[in-house]
């Protein structure tokens, strides 16, 4: 049980860190809900849709998967970050495991069988009160997500031996399928490449790739902070920018302001900004984008002004929800990276002042964006900008390595030509 234990606690090392358990309820209830019971409903939903389910389908189409570079993905935003290498290397294919949520990707992508993982949750139990021994507080908090865990790795281990894919390329380096892919990979001695597709935290699992291509000197940073890195590390920007490049906002009178919120921001806060913003600035248009996962319903918040409408994260890309935008206001959220290099004005604001989650990312004290501690404050900011918006997509470059240079909107053909080179020689 100690091997398997080991393998589990890398698979699930975000999630069970002391750095994940202390974060605000409202970040940690995106993973697990907070409620006993719901955790408890949660898994057996899991075990009669995924596990039963999975068992009455056929997925798998073994000649798309066979000797391909695997291009692995768990969500939407992953395929926008992999595209790039599907459009320029041939032999490649888009791969997720076989219930896997990926919005208007669904249909599009090959799945892996995970009808015999169910086969596998005899270990449940042991690695149950293994966590327990060693991890108390988080396994009893998160044992819905140790469940879900579970079986991953042996599935995709025999996956791999099946297929024998020449390489697999991931955009996530965190969540329990893809780093149980990883493993895999590197028991079956599959060669590993990590694409960043988002912005970094220091509770993240050290890099253990063959090969890892960050966007900036701050992901590098981050990443020596989680621990020691493994493989070989480029710095090559960020990929799914390159086509907004030559679309940067150069609007000087801002017309337009986005708020985008996530899981972590409380409901009843954006509604009082977006009504206060409404109130004091009738001539602007506002744009509510909550996050793609939030299910919350902002249809009422709309509804209150008529210069208030709301950007469907799932439809609508985040770069083209950006282009709509003269200034995006977030709290801790990546989306302000994104923002800046399509030179959009962007502002910390904190939408949940019950839990202080001051500037996680860090792009407040690294200067990406400016920050408005209240509404007042906020109110004072956009006022005295109104018509003099500043030009900030420079104020990138540390997050950005391409940003001002000679590959500035060339991140894709640079990481492109990396990715080939790793791959075949």
């Amino acid at each position: 049980m100690k091997k398997w234990y080991a393998i589990y606690s890398n698979i699930l090392h975000l999630h069970f860190s002391e750095g994940f358990y202390n974060l605000p309820e409202s970040a940690k209830n995106a993973v697990s809900p907070t409620r006993l019971w719901m955790r408890l409903f949660r898994m057996a939903g899991y075990t009669l849709v995924r596990l039963i389910g999975n068992l009455f389908k056929s997925v798998e189409k073994g000649n798309e998967l066979h000797g391909k570079v695997w291009l692995y993905v768990v969500s939407q935003n992953n395929y926008d970050s992999l595209k790039f290498i599907k459009d320029g290397l041939p032999d490649t294919v888009f791969v997720a495991g076989q219930s896997k949520e990926l919005g208007k990707y669904k249909n599009i992508v090959s799945r892996i069988s995970l009808r015999s993982k169910i086969g596998y949750y005899y270990l449940f139990f042991p690695l149950f009160f293994n966590f327990l021994k060693y991890n108390k507080n988080s396994t009893l908090r998160f044992f819905d997500v140790l469940f879900d865990a579970v079986g991953f790795y042996e599935v995709y281990l025999q996956k791999l031996r099946k297929y024998k894919p020449a390489a697999i390329v991931f955009a996530n380096d965190h969540n329990a399928d893809a780093r149980a892919m990883l493993l895999a990979a590197k028991a079956a001695g599959i060669k590993t490449a990590y694409i960043q597709h988002a912005s970094v935290s220091p509770i993240f699992p050290p890099l253990q790739f063959d090969f890892n291509l960050l966007e900036g000197q701050d992901s590098l940073d981050k990443y020596k902070q989680c621990g020691p890195v493994e493989g070989l590390v480029e710095l090559v920007g960020m990929p799914k920018a390159d086509a907004y490049v030559p679309f940067r906002n150069t609007n000087k009178e801002i017309k337009t302001i986005g708020i985008g919120c996530n899981l972590m921001d409380n409901i009843a806060e954006i509604e009082y900004l977006l009504r206060q913003l409404a109130t004091d600035f009738p001539e602007i248009i506002f744009l509510l984008r909550p996050h793609p996962r939030d299910t919350r319903n902002f249809k009422s918040i709309a509804g209150k002004s008529p210069n208030i409408s709301i950007s469907n994260g799932k439809k609508v890309a985040t770069f083209d929800y950006l282009q709509q935008i003269d200034v995006q206001i977030s709290g801790n959220s990546g989306i302000h990276l994104e923002a800046v290099l399509l030179n959009v004005w962007s502002i910390f604001y904190n939408m949940n002042t019950k839990e202080q989650l001051h500037d996680y990312y860090g792009y407040v004290q690294h200067g990406l964006v400016d920050a408005a501690v209240d509404y007042e404050g906020l109110k004072q900011l956009l006022q005295q900008h109104m018509f003099e918006k500043p030009e900030v997509f420079l104020r990138a470059k540390y997050y950005n390595a391409t940003v001002g240079t000679a590959y500035d909107g060339k991140s894709g053909q640079l990481s492109l030509d990396i990715i080939k080179e790793f791959i075949w020689n």
